[in-house]
């Protein structure tokens, strides 16, 4: 079994950083995103969609999408459950999971791909659109700080792939100039703790 991945990715490290507070260990293999290495038709018979994360399991088979892959490790590897351990706990995280990804990785993303120029070789960027997202990601993280005000983590107490999420994500946003602000107090302090987790070296 082994992880097929780009370091800098942050959807890679999302999964690396829930791997690590499960204690599995993978081999990986690193792909090189900016020379194209995920748009070989090798690479593509294992993700037609070109994308990374991808998890090679002994059988031959493939997972790619980052939860997808962490879902598979929730099953095979339940403790500490990172997913909830009951069905309000599951439909929680995963409510807070989904408002991560679509409010604040989406535009994170979408900044990244037109205002960075990395993938300016295989698509048109649109500056505006991007500086758009930007802004649309700092709404989300107004309204994230005003949520850490009364929960220690994204979901409650209880520290959850949502938090992976959303810390792998704040920490790829410096690409595009997102960062903290002095308002953002109760971000500030939850992103300290979750920082300090061994597993945000993974």
């Amino acid at each position: 079994m082994k992880l097929l991945e780009t370091k800098q990715a942050p959807n890679a490290r999302r999964v690396r950083m829930f791997l690590a507070e499960k204690g599995i260990t993978l081999d990986t293999v690193e792909l090189d995103l900016k020379n194209g290495d995920n748009l070989t038709e090798e690479f593509r018979g294992k993700n037609p969609f070109a994308k990374v994360p991808v998890l090679e399991l002994d059988d031959g088979s493939f997972i790619s999408e980052s939860i997808a892959i962490c879902r598979y490790f929730e099953e095979t590897h339940p403790e500490p459950a990172l997913m909830g351990n009951n069905a309000l706990q599951k439909a929680q995280i995963e409510m807070w999971q989904r408002r991560a990804e679509f409010g604040f990785l989406f535009p994170v993303g979408m900044a990244f791909q037109h205002c960075s120029g990395f993938f300016k070789d295989r698509m048109t960027p649109n500056n505006d659109w991007g500086k758009d997202c930007i802004k649309t990601a700092y709404g989300y993280l107004r309204l994230i700080n005003a949520h850490l005000e009364h929960n220690d983590f994204l979901a409650g107490n209880e520290f959850s792939v949502a938090d992976i999420t959303m810390l792998t994500t704040l920490d790829f946003a410096k690409v595009v100039d997102i960062r903290l602000k002095e308002s953002h107090t109760h971000l500030k302090r939850w992103y300290d703790e979750v920082s300090a987790r061994e597993s945000a070296k993974a």
